[in-house]
């Protein structure tokens, strides 16, 4: 949000409005733009991607051949892939500025990271004594494997990797079904253990951010 939105941001930068106007921001991102609170960056932000999105609005509704649409049955949905309106909105949802730049910083971190995990035995043991990753972090990490590890060290990296997973899922399923436990009148003197927090804990091991975490905002 800094990047796009903060103080000295690239927003006011014609190369990046012009990236943004293009990629334009997935749901998640416009929320978290929005939280932020730079209204006046993010109504320039808006007004570009508008004229651009008016200008291809026009092009493709003026192109448009409702008789050229192909319909599987009568009551079925048209087929999209026959419908250039819906294939230009489908192409507009499918990108997103800070998901790509974010994606693309990650994908250099996953390089260092595997370089560093062959070179360095104490990365591995660290690793080791991690709880895991979210899913979506999953994901990352094991096509990262599959990229940049071969051989024994790939089957050595799954090795340590997949049985974590299994040990800190359970982990994070246990502390749930005893937040739940504790809600039962003949527990309600028992200890929490670590179940207190398992709600935010259990949703950020499955989609990977923290909810109760209060949204970024720009420092004044």
């Amino acid at each position: 949000m800094d990047f796009v939105l903060g103080h000295g941001a690239s927003y006011m930068e014609a190369d990046i409005r012009d990236m943004t106007d293009k990629e334009g921001f997935c749901r998640a991102h416009f929320k978290k733009m929005f939280d932020y609170g730079n209204s006046l960056g993010n109504a320039w932000i808006l007004k570009t991607m508008y004229m651009r999105h008016i200008e291809e609005m026009d092009k493709e509704f003026k192109n448009f051949k409702p008789d050229s649409v192909q319909r599987s049955g009568l009551f079925k949905k048209a087929n999209a892939s026959s419908n250039s309106i819906v294939d230009w909105i489908n192409k507009r949802e499918s990108t997103c500025f800070i998901c790509d730049s974010v994606n693309k910083t990650f994908n250099a971190y996953m390089k260092t990271f595997f370089t560093m995990y062959e070179k360095d035995p104490e990365i591995k043991e660290k690793l080791k004594n991690t709880k895991g990753f979210c899913l979506d972090h999953l994901k990352v990490v094991l096509e990262g494997a599959d990229t940049y590890l071969k051989g024994e060290k790939r089957k050595e990296f799954y090795d340590i990797v997949l049985p974590m997973m299994q040990e800190n899922m359970k982990r994070i399923y246990d502390d749930v079904a005893w937040f739940i436990e504790k809600y039962d009148y003949k527990n309600k003197d028992a200890d929490w253990k670590n179940s207190k927090d398992a709600i935010q804990r259990g949703m950020q091991k499955l989609r990977g951010s923290d909810p109760s975490l209060p949204p970024h905002v720009l420092k004044k």
